[in-house]
């Protein structure tokens, strides 16, 4: 980005050099922004009331003459008087009333009103300015086909930084000029070669530089050994359609690849694409060299046969000087190589090994040992039973049931084998017979418990079925918590009904000690269900509104079941039922980091004030959206400022992470234009629109997203949506390896993410093989999610911490919601609280304070002064026993009032809040003998701003409790 910068402002552009007159520039001084980022500069010679001008602009809107001109002269004074002759987007031809007489004056054909935000922007471009002065008009006969005025001369197009400029990429052709140069040609279609420095901008036009330096066969270009080398083909297809653009190669010297037509998926598996192109439309083929360190310097000269499957084959020859420089890391370091496309190929981090910190699978028999899971199969692949934790968790064993005629049908032919047996994933098939149907059962197991099913139904014959359904039954007693399908967090109900509906897709039900998580999948998206990707449900368990959920309780047992209700299916007609489960807890819980590593996070101002060790920070969240990491999700631009700012905190002890995902990408990528000539493989489709920068060079055919200025720059952050699952995962990937690599930069923070566990992976084995101990925490937002902690949980294996808690209520929700949706605690994690500052009180409970130095108007949020309480306890060190522990040696007299002991053995540290709606009065229930050493007569009630006043208690004092509200108190041992 920066060295393109400095091509821009350095050099002088003329489309001179192209046998046209006028001259393209970037302004040596900015102008108003609301004028718009493009104007004409033009020059009156004479002192007159009228002066005509014809500005040849060559834009590429096709409303044009709907958007309003704007003169003003030098001092910026605006031109009231201009009489419009022809306007179009190749020309403007007007007649306006110079103020001052001769002199320059700017012609502004972009000119907007609105606001640019953080978070959004809002505006448009002004309408046709009103009309002339009929005075103006009269005087000087400007109806009349007659008159003749002087002719302001145009001295050149500027543009207003080197961001917006149209030059040369984008300065479109003349219609008259594309026809003349099809008629030309006996071809087709033409083949245009272009260096990197130029992408191809212009998809429904070709620009006026390719008409001024014609067709060529020959591609020339310069590189480097050990370079990953990128230059382009641009296809115009000017008569006639073409179908099935392929992209051959012809005695290369180096492996060479089209991403446009071929490529590696997230999976890693090879895959081509088929690339049509319309009738005059332009397609661009990006091709890369892979040049290698030990490459003999000099010429190199081979063939590239672009081939459409209904037109005659074109044969472009390549000359690359290949010279003895050595490029380090193969050109990456500088994005306008774009030699960082081949990461969209990247196989990085997709393989079975053991993610720390789990250890490998052991299988024996049928029995599947993990860290912290066991797993039993059945002939037909199903569990037996799951132990979690050392906690048998199921009643009885899963069962896939299949019902005709209201008979459960039986079958009693199983072929079970594993398929494979690496150390962090061990997959097996199993195929079921009876004379109706045949199942194919394919599943596997990760060693991090976590289980994926695919059962493909077969009919023999055309069949009527009255269901089909998976059952989980559940111990009662394990069975306490629900959440999921269309319930938040709560206590699990013994009967309850659910149709599908909503972004809900999954449900978790346990206890703390164990649990199981279970997502029902087969939808064309399986992430985490945002509030910009709401699929379908799976289309097999949904069935057109005949599925659904239920949760019957009987006796000891609960008993979840997901069915797809009746349907018909025919001979040779194959469904599919997929579903994914993970056993919880996925790690033991981790209070000392929990405690320890305090976070600030300030998006606008990631930098911290200077006394923040004091308050032990220990890791340092840098959102994007400022100066240190401008733009979301490309932080490739900012690595200088990112690198500097880590080496500053590392030096003080603190981790540094930054916020960078994949869900949505910044105007400001260099690849971009590369992108969205692979269509909507990447970048997704949708009604344009948004700021003006993108209306300007996108056009069309893109969904806007984030917006945000950047303070202190000229710069703006103007992202659109990506499309999901596709290729940019593999380059999110080799990106997150480079920028630890140059940054040293602790891990990542993750905003409401799109993508799957699988990618999430590859990133912590990424993480683990270039800086291990780097961290990641997540955070979501409910109002999106419809209950985070399910949409996510398959990630939870891998994070380090969450921060749920956007648009969460913490003064209305239950202790059931707090402890499922919100701690983490059953999973196995933490995390911190959020909207308005949560509740501290309730958050103590759970062991959670906000961020510093997160804020709401009107709340004091400060966690400092609680922080000051843990230190001076030492609650690192301690033992967190909660409420819901069978083991916990506190409670209250109120159940209400729940309590939560941090235990050290000199001390304790009990944290109570109030879930009722009235003042209370409570005494403190304390077990001793689990304790295990005698209290002190007296209880300290430290005085904590904006949290509690300092009391003095005895030990059997009662204590009143403010709804909401609660205290901090520690009990000493005594001497």
């Amino acid at each position: 980005m920066k060295l393109i910068s400095i091509f821009f402002l350095n050099i002088f552009f003329s489309i001179s050099l192209y046998a046209q007159e006028i001259s393209h520039s970037v302004s040596k001084q900015l102008w108003p922004d609301v004028l718009g980022n493009h104007r004409a500069v033009i020059l009156v010679g004479q002192n007159v009331d009228a002066a005509e001008v014809k500005i040849e602009w060559r834009r590429k809107d096709w409303d044009a003459d709907q958007k309003a001109i704007v003169i003003t002269d030098e001092k910026g004074n605006k031109i009231d008087n201009i009489y419009r002759i022809n306007i179009t987007r190749e020309e403007g031809q007007f007649v306006f009333q110079p103020l001052n007489g001769a002199g320059k004056y700017y012609v502004y054909y972009y000119a907007w009103s609105g606001s640019k935000n953080i978070g959004g922007f809002s505006g448009d471009y002004l309408k046709r300015e009103k009309a002339p002065n009929n005075e103006w008009l009269t005087k000087n006969e400007l109806t009349s086909d007659k008159t003749k005025l002087v002719q302001a001369k145009v001295l050149e197009i500027q543009a207003r930084t080197a961001f917006d400029s149209f030059f040369p990429m984008e300065v479109v052709a003349k219609q008259v000029e594309v026809e003349r140069l099809i008629k030309k040609s006996a071809a087709s279609y033409l083949v245009f070669p272009e260096d990197r420095k130029f992408p191809i901008k212009m998809f429904d036009d070709i620009p006026y530089k390719w008409i001024s330096k014609g067709t060529s066969a020959l591609f020339a270009g310069t590189a480097q050994r050990n370079e990953y080398y990128v230059f382009q083909l641009g296809v115009f297809a000017g008569k006639q359609n073409l179908k099935n653009v392929k992209i051959e190669y012809i005695n290369s010297p180096f492996p060479a690849t089209c991403f446009n037509t071929e490529g590696y998926s997230t999976k890693g598996d090879f895959f081509t694409k088929i690339v049509d192109v319309k009738k005059g439309k332009v397609q661009p083929f990006w091709i890369g060299l892979d040049i290698p360190l030990d490459a003999k310097p000099g010429l190199k000269e081979f063939q590239v046969r672009v081939k459409p499957e209904n037109a005659s084959a074109s044969i472009i020859r390549v000359k690359i000087n290949v010279t003895k420089d050595v490029l380090a890391n193969r050109g990456d370091d500088e994005t306008w190589r774009h030699s960082r496309l081949r990461w969209l190929n990247s196989k990085l981090g997709i393989n079975d090994d053991v993610v720390k910190p789990y250890q490998n699978l052991k299988v024996q028999d049928q029995k599947i040992t993990a860290s912290s899971a066991e797993v039993v199969l059945k002939k037909d692949g199903l569990p037996a039973s799951i132990v979690a934790n050392g906690n048998p968790l199921l009643a009885a064993p899963l069962a896939f049931n299949i019902l005709v005629n209201n008979q459960l049908l039986a079958f009693s032919s199983h072929d079970f084998k594993y398929a494979t047996r690496e150390a962090g994933k061990v997959s097996w098939e199993s195929i079921s017979f009876n004379d109706k149907l045949k199942l194919v059962c394919k599943a596997s197991m990760e060693a991090d418990g976590y289980l994926r099913y695919k059962i493909s139904v077969n009919p023999l014959q055309d069949t009527k079925l009255d269901d089909i359904n998976l059952q989980i039954p559940v111990k009662q007693e394990l069975a306490k918590y629900f959440m999921g399908m269309g319930l938040p967090g709560s206590k699990c109900p013994g009967d309850y009904d659910w149709k599908w509906k909503g972004p809900q897709d999954s449900f978790w039900l346990g206890d703390v000690e164990a649990g199981l998580f279970c997502e029902l999948r087969g939808s064309s998206y399986s992430g985490p269900l945002l509030n910009l990707y709401h699929p379908a449900p799976p289309k097999a368990w949904y069935n057109n509104n005949l599925g659904g959920f239920n949760i019957a309780a009987d006796g000891n047992v609960l008993n979840t079941r997901t069915y797809c209700g009746p349907r018909s299916i025919k001979k040779g007609e194959a469904l599919e039922f997929e579903f994914a489960m993970l056993i919880t807890p996925v790690k033991p819980l981790d209070t000392k980091g929990q405690f320890a590593n305090r976070y600030y996070h300030d998006g606008s101002h990631p930098e911290p004030p200077k006394d923040i060790l004091e308050s032990g920070v220990k890791i340092i969240n840098v959102h994007h959206a400022n100066q240190i990491n401008p733009y979301i999700n490309y932080p490739f631009g900012s690595v200088d400022s990112i690198k500097r700012f880590v080496s500053t905190w590392h030096k003080r002890g603190v981790k540094t992470k930054i916020y960078y995902t994949i869900r949505e990408l910044s105007n400001q990528a260099t690849e971009l234009w590369a992108l969205r000539s692979l269509s909507n493989e990447i970048l997704a489709d949708g009604n344009g629109g948004g700021y003006t920068w993108l209306r300007e060079h996108l056009g069309s055919n893109y969904n806007a997203q984030w917006f945000t200025p950047i303070n202190g720059t000229e710069a703006c952050d103007a992202a659109i949506l990506t499309s999901g699952e596709s290729r940019w995962y593999n380059y999110y990937v080799e990106g997150l390896k480079w920028m630890i690599k140059k940054t040293d930069m602790d891990g990542l923070y993750l905003d409401d993410v799109s993508f799957d566990r699988d990618l999430l992976k590859r990133v912590r084995k990424v993480m683990d093989m270039v800086k291990p101990g780097c961290v990641i925490d997540l955070h979501s937002n409910t109002g999106f999610s419809k209950g985070p902690a399910t949409q996510y949980m398959e990630f939870f294996p891998y994070i380090n911490k969450l921060w749920f808690g956007e648009s969460f209520q913490y003064d209305k929700m239950l202790p059931e919601n707090w402890l499922v949706e919100v701690s983490g605690i059953p999973y196995g994690l933490m995390g911190d609280m959020l909207h308005a500052g949560g509740n501290p009180w309730r958050g103590m409970v759970y062991g959670m304070t906000v961020r510093y130095p997160w804020f709401t108007e009107g709340v004091n949020c400060d966690p400092r002064e609680i922080w000051k309480v843990w230190d001076a306890f030492g609650i690192a060190d301690a033992k967190m026993i909660g409420y819901w522990q069978k083991e916990t040696p506190v409670h209250t007299s109120d159940p209400g009032v729940l309590a939560t002991a941090y235990l050290k053995e000199d001390k304790i540290l009990i944290a109570i809040a109030s879930w009722n709606k009235d003042i209370t009065e409570i005494k403190l229930n304390i077990d001793w003998k689990k304790i295990g050493w005698k209290p002190e007569d007296r209880i300290l009630c430290p005085a904590i701003e904006n949290f509690q006043p300092a009391k003095n208690l005895g030990l059997n004092d009662t204590i009143k409790v403010d709804p909401i509200k609660g205290y901090l108190l520690i009990i000493n041992k005594k001497k």
